[in-house]
């Protein structure tokens, strides 16, 4: 197992995608964790999905900030742009940008004016189906704003630049479980094709600058206040308002679903050891490089992950207990760019951190059906849903 070569307490990170699903938790994480450590968040907030999450997600933040009077400055934790400030005793433990990482001139400013040790590059347009419709976002955010981090890590001797990869560069791989030295050269969305850029662009960065960088490839990721645009939340909003959920490929599409916390256990121990530099027999830099996959390394049939979800539900109060699961799904045929099944090798992860993602699909659809009771609320002999 890999020692830690990287202390985080007293240190500046920066994560972007700060308010999106992963990186939110994430950051709570990290300040329950990690002594002393200051966090500089940016996301440009889009209206991909609601905005209203986003900022309830960044509001658990602040609120997690504010119990530690102590360690507090004064961010604008919702402003357009928080004052940024150099990296020291008296700087907040928590300064929150709204921007994009597109954003050249904003990129630099950030790291000209703090001592940024560690880079998590959360930051993206997500999405499969979107991106065949909306290219432009992907380019921007993915290509353009993943460029703009990674000059920074170069004029800047960042310790560490993680950022996250994506399950769909397997593409159309037949063969499984999915590793990390398997070709991925055949993307099937553009989405795909920009995560596999990414990793490609971090490869050549490592190996001209000697930048440390670690790739995360995530398998469908879920849990309390994820994406809405996922599968199992567009579920739980139709059948909570009694429509009809379409099931594709009939049923058959297995993935390797991930619960969100155990993504965020990987990401923060990866955090914490960088790719070490060292030279070749040629005495040239062997680039510091590392690809992982994290996912729960156990296919669920989508029709049995539904099930289970509609269960969670009914426990939760969100559905009724007599609730008619069968009249409303629909079993339906693939869609464009998606893939029939996904399914984690982890074993480099487990080798090299000693972790491997684990919890159990009921154990975590029942925390995003508490979560979401509480979040919209339960049914009613008024609302009951017919």
């Amino acid at each position: 197992m890999l020692d830690y070569n990287i202390n985080l307490e007293g240190k500046t990170v920066l994560v972007t995608g700060a308010a999106g699903f992963i990186g939110s938790n994430l950051v709570k994480r990290l300040f329950n964790d990690i002594k002393d450590i200051r966090i500089i968040g940016i996301d440009s907030i889009t209206d991909y999905y609601d905005v209203n999450i986003k900022y309830e997600r960044l509001s658990e933040i602040q609120a997690l900030v504010d119990a530690e009077p102590s360690a507090v400055g004064a961010p604008d934790s919702l402003g357009k742009v928080a004052p940024l400030a150099d990296a020291s005793a008296s700087a907040p433990r928590w300064t929150f940008i709204k921007g994009s990482i597109a954003d050249k001139p904003l990129i630099d400013k950030i790291f000209s004016e703090n001592k940024i040790s560690v880079v998590v590059n959360l930051a993206a347009q997500a999405g499969v189906r979107y991106s065949i419709t909306n290219p432009d976002a992907y380019i921007e955010s993915n290509l353009i704003g993943f460029y703009n981090l990674l000059e920074a890590c170069r004029h800047n001797d960042v310790e560490h630049l993680v950022y996250a990869s994506s399950s769909s560069v397997y593409g159309s791989n037949k063969k499984v479980p999915y590793s990390t030295d398997d070709k991925v050269d055949n993307p099937v969305s553009l989405y795909a094709a920009t995560k596999k850029s990414n990793e490609l662009m971090a490869h050549a960065y490592s190996k001209l600058y000697n930048i440390p960088s670690t790739g995360l490839r995530f398998f469908t990721v879920y849990g309390p206040a994820g994406r809405p645009d996922m599968a199992y939340f567009g579920f739980t909003d139709k059948l909570r308002a009694g429509k009809t959920i379409q099931i594709f490929n009939y049923g058959n599409c297995k993935r390797d679903f991930t619960f969100v916390d155990d993504i965020v256990e990987g990401v923060v121990r990866i955090m914490q050891h960088a790719p070490e530099k060292q030279n070749g027999e040629d005495g040239l830099p062997i680039p510091p490089y590392k690809v992982y996959n994290i996912g729960n390394n156990s296919p669920e049939n989508l029709l049995d992950f539904v099930t289970i979800l509609q269960e969670e539900l009914i426990a939760a109060k969100v559905l009724p207990a007599d609730y008619d699961f069968e009249a409303h799904k629909e079993l339906v045929p693939m869609q464009p760019g998606d893939v029939p099944v996904t399914f984690a090798d982890t074993t480099p992860l487990e080798q090299d951190f000693g972790f491997r993602p684990a919890t159990p699909l009921r154990d975590g659809l029942r925390a995003f059906a508490q979560w979401y009771a509480r979040y919209y609320g339960t049914c009613s002999a008024t609302d009951a849903i017919k």
